[in-house]
């Protein structure tokens, strides 16, 4: 197959894949914890937040009255010069560093200190939308992780 995409000069077999959006509302309360979660994670963050498809902030480090507007207009220039909607952002000055990413229908924008790891902040940044896309993944204010294998009580 991929090798019949070769010969017919295809460049690319998948071009775009859409992104899945989230079809329930994504509570405040689970994106705060999701927020929460990251900040733990991510030694360097200064600040983040988690705004849905439309703009609106879920959950905010600090004053959610900034981040909702100060995303909408990122993501309006970067969509802009693309062309098309993009699925993440990075932009690095000798200040710190700006993340952005879409995902499911949610966006997450976190702010760093400089010389940040940028996969693994996207990486994090990818698995917290993710898991807040997930219904039933978040519940209340506890992150549920799913541990395999033998509790350390069992014999094994």
């Amino acid at each position: 197959m991929i090798h019949e995409a070769r010969a017919r000069g295809t460049v690319g077999i998948f071009t775009h894949m859409a992104d899945a959006t989230t079809t329930e509302v994504v509570p405040g309360d689970a994106a705060e914890a999701a927020l929460a979660f990251l900040t733990e994670m991510s030694p360097d963050l200064r600040g983040a937040a988690i705004l849905d498809s439309s703009g609106a902030v879920l959950a905010a480090a600090g004053d959610e009255g900034g981040w909702g507007e100060d995303a909408a207009a990122l993501l309006e220039i970067a969509d802009r010069a693309g062309g098309e909607p993009v699925e993440q952002i990075h932009i690095a000055t000798e200040q710190g560093e700006v993340f952005a990413l879409r995902h499911a229908g949610l966006v997450a924008i976190a702010v760093t200190e400089r010389f940040a790891l940028a996969s693994l902040l996207f990486f994090d940044l990818r698995s917290t939308l993710r898991d807040l896309a997930t219904p039933g993944r978040w519940a209340g204010n506890v992150h549920e992780v799913d541990v395999s294998g033998p509790s350390a009580t069992e014999e094994v």
